[in-house]
């Protein structure tokens, strides 16, 4: 038999249970302290601290948020996207027009900025990726994406300079989306342009609290527990070059992904 439930819990499953059926609706203000306390301590044994108790596990849980001087709030319930992450060598993966692609497979609306185009100093990440020395001049080319209107992700690609100065890549240069039109995403561009073809890359995919940046994009307060998913992927050519460097940011709370491999059932 398990231990009997903390009174603070039983505050919080009785208010996610609120949230759950709908009572408490997205965008709801919870009582205050001192409404809570009289709500639940009819028997005279809920302290304030109790209260904050509850409160915190529904914030851990992602139900509910705190705003300096406003009081607690239900959050919005986010439909989560799912990426299907591949192992194709040639494919742009969730970096381009197969991300959009998937989006309106599944019937939903994909927004994204026009890229902001940018040519800046390698830092040591990226001079490591692209195996050039830091503080090289490299083109980047950064886009914000929602779904359905909700900020999704970010992402950032970096170029080497030099495809647009020697190899006459000048398209990396404009701000418009490579995707559109006849240059049909960004990895067959560099295969018509430049005759670079990617022939497999490398992800390493990190977890971390959000930036200041990112709550701000994606409206996460600061006290939402939300963790982002950082994808790096560097792209190789067939002479075992790096040919691009992209870096994607998502926040946990609206997407999941997903890799298959082998003799598996169709997914449900």
């Amino acid at each position: 038999m398990g231990e009997p439930m903390t009174l603070y819990k039983k505050i919080a499953e009785d208010l996610r249970s609120q949230i759950n059926a709908g009572e408490l609706a997205p965008g709801d203000r919870l009582k205050s302290e001192a409404e809570l306390m009289e709500a639940y301590g009819r028997d005279g044994k809920v302290s304030r601290n109790t209260v904050r108790d509850a409160i915190k596990f529904l914030v851990s849980r992602g139900l509910v948020e705190t705003r300096a001087g406003q009081g607690t709030f239900v959050v919005e319930k986010m439909q989560p996207f799912l990426t299907r992450l591949t192992l194709d060598p040639e494919a742009g993966g969730f970096e381009d027009e197969v991300y959009r692609s998937e989006v309106q497979r599944q019937g939903r609306e994909p927004v994204e900025t026009a890229p902001r185009v940018e040519v800046q100093p390698a830092s040591a990440l990226v001079a490591s990726r692209l195996a050039v020395k830091e503080g090289t001049p490299v083109i980047s080319r950064h886009q914000e994406r929602s779904i359905d209107g909700t900020p999704w992700s970010l992402q950032t690609i970096f170029y080497p300079m030099e495809f647009a100065t020697e190899g006459g890549a000048t398209a990396l240069l404009v701000p418009e989306d490579i995707s559109a039109g006849p240059r049909e995403g960004a990895l067959k561009y560099l295969e018509s342009a430049l005759g670079v073809r990617q022939a497999g890359w490398r992800d390493m995919i990190i977890a971390r609290p959000p930036r200041g940046d990112e709550r701000g994009f994606f409206g996460l307060s600061d006290t939402a527990l939300v963790a982002i998913f950082e994808f790096q992927r560097t792209s190789y050519g067939e002479d075992g070059k790096p040919i691009r460097f992209a870096e994607t940011v998502y926040p946990a709370d609206r997407n999941q992904f997903e890799m298959e491999a082998g003799r598996i059932p169709a997914a449900g």
